[in-house]
């Protein structure tokens, strides 16, 4: 069967070359001339048709005319631009064009026009419709990058930002990640902060906290199992923007809300001891932000939301639990080790699991339901964060582990380990010893867990003024200054964590009205019992 096709006869040629066939044996085969031939040897893919030369138009004079009024439109002012009925007018008027019609002309300037603009570098124009937005309706979140000195350490941390689209009202708060705990707790806290949940949809990108695969090109999501259950519980319906940057202006309100945020807050970057302090300061700014107007807007962002804020759907009475439940084996370090981190626990708990709460800024160890340690969340991976505190019992038993050991390097950088620390260390090893001295320490560090860290530091100092290098001594003079410190003691916080537990008992009791029966009375007991039978006459007793 001859070729059908030029790529067809270019591989029969090639084969038949291979073959042992001459160049005039291939063109009596295959009538083709020797140019085909060497061709055909030289690639196995024939070359383009050349296009043939557009033919000669009467416009062809007339073109860099039109090129040149197609340019000067581009800065030309949008309503004063040539149509091309204005362009053929002028061809005509001007540069005495005939014989070409109307047609060719309007061919001409739609294929050259969307050129001239590229070449100038406007490209296609993208059209936004402007959009109106009720309120209490819809909202949008996102986080964006912030850098922050924390305490002296420049580190990248994430800021949540929640903006509802018809007041421009919007909440902040500041994480060191943006996984899916800081998604949780970011929502729950605008939500408090609110006072209520939007009625409508909530915009979001595609974040793996809440998405866990997006389904081709349409707008539906595979979620994850704890963003359903959360959006469940806050009543929230989620609407999810297209993936990349083409999807970045369906929530552009929040986009520029973070940006505006991150110029007139966060610059310079700020320095300070703990996220908690910088979130403070967050709150404070997000409060101030309320009498700033949004563009043109006649009313300010407080103004505006007092008008929203009674239309929000209420807050649900139950809690909902935004940390993640891990159960790590302890090891023989004393360490646990979550999402690539490790962290101290007291000795005792070596071999076993524990149940660890992991926050966003925070995670709790739990022995059973007793909580054993709590640390502060790390920003780095790979990383450990160890408490002095946790190894004490097993430095009893190896003094000599102490000098050398990471969690004392850890306390000194945290300022827990004080210069005194470390001056009455070297007199008590000097006239102890090594080893006993470091016992007297370790036992001066017992101390601190019932007992303030000022009022133990100033114990030791005066315990080292007077050459007295015992722990007794020191508690007797931490005891001192205790008794003399005028400083009122803070009370603690009550505050209710999300591990508390209500008992159902006490919630339905709770809604019971107040019992007003009297007490039981005793009194009467008596008549319950069995009476005493009389002897009867004519008995033997």
């Amino acid at each position: 069967m001859p070729p059908t096709s030029k790529v067809e006869l270019y591989a029969a040629i090639r084969r038949d070359a291979r073959a042992g066939l001459s160049g005039r044996a291939l063109e009596r085969k295959f009538n083709i001339g020797r140019r085909t031939v060497i061709k055909a040897l030289a690639s196995a893919w024939p070359e383009p048709r050349k296009k043939p030369p557009p033919r000669p138009s009467k416009l062809d004079s007339f073109k860099p005319v039109i090129d040149d009024i197609l340019r000067a439109d581009l800065d030309a002012p949008r309503k004063q631009r040539h149509t091309v009925k204005r362009i053929f007018d002028r061809l005509i008027d001007e540069h005495a064009m005939v014989d070409v019609s109307y047609q060719v002309v309007r061919a001409y300037v739609a294929v050259r026009k969307p050129e001239i603009r590229i070449d100038a570098g406007r490209g296609a124009a993208e059209v936004f419709v402007p959009q109106s937005h009720r309120p209490g309706m819809e909202a949008e979140v996102d986080f964006g990058e912030v850098a922050v000195r924390l305490r002296g350490t420049l580190v990248t941390c994430f800021l949540f930002s929640l903006r509802l689209s018809f007041s421009g009202k919007a909440v902040h708060k500041i994480f060191p990640s943006g996984g899916q705990e800081a998604f949780f707790e970011g929502h729950e806290h605008a939500f408090r902060v609110l006072g209520g949940v939007p009625v409508g949809q909530i915009r979001y990108d595609n974040l793996k906290a809440a998405v866990a695969q997006v389904l081709g090109f349409s707008r539906q999501r595979v979620e994850t199992e704890r963003w359903t259950a959360f959006r469940s519980h806050w009543s929230v319906d989620p609407f999810y923007c297209q993936p990349g940057l083409a999807g970045a202006h369906e929530k552009g309100g929040v986009e520029g809300q973070i940006g505006w945020f991150r110029r007139n807050h966060l610059v310079p970057v700020p320095e300070v001891d703990s996220l908690a302090e910088l979130n403070t300061q967050v709150e404070a700014w997000d409060t101030a932000d309320d009498n700033r107007r949004v563009g043109a807007r006649p009313r300010t962002v407080g103004q505006m939301f007092a008008l929203e804020a009674p239309l929000l759907r209420s807050l649900p009475a139950e809690p909902f639990e935004t940390g993640r439940w891990f159960t790590p084996r302890v090891d023989r370090f004393s360490q646990i080790s979550i999402r690539t981190n490790h962290y101290s626990v007291p000795v005792r708990l070596i071999g076993r699991r524990v149940r660890v709460l992991l926050h966003a800024c925070e995670l709790i160890v739990f022995d059973g339901r007793t909580e054993a340690a709590r640390h502060e969340r790390l920003l780095a991976k790979a990383g450990s964060r160890l408490e002095l505190d946790h190894y004490l019992e097993a430095l009893i038993r190896k003094p000599g582990a102490l000098p050398g050991a990471t969690a004392l390097e850890q306390a000194r950088a945290a300022g827990k380990f004080t210069p005194v620390h470390d001056a009455w260390w070297a007199a008590a090893r000097k006239a102890h010893g090594d080893r006993d001295g470091t016992r007297a320490l370790i036992q001066v560090l017992l101390l601190h867990r019932h007992m303030v860290h000022e009022h133990v530091v100033t114990g030791l100092a005066a315990a080292l003024r007077a050459g007295a290098l015992t722990a007794d001594a020191v508690a007797l003079e931490a005891r001192k200054a205790a008794d003399t410190d005028t400083t009122p003691t803070p009370a603690p916080e009550q505050t209710v964590t999300a591990t508390a537990v209500t008992s159902l008992t006490e919630r339905r009791l709770a809604q019971l009205p107040a019992d007003t029966r009297p007490l039981p009375s005793m009194a009467v007991y008596d008549q319950l019992l069995p009476s005493r039978r009389t002897p009867r006459e004519g008995t033997r007793s």
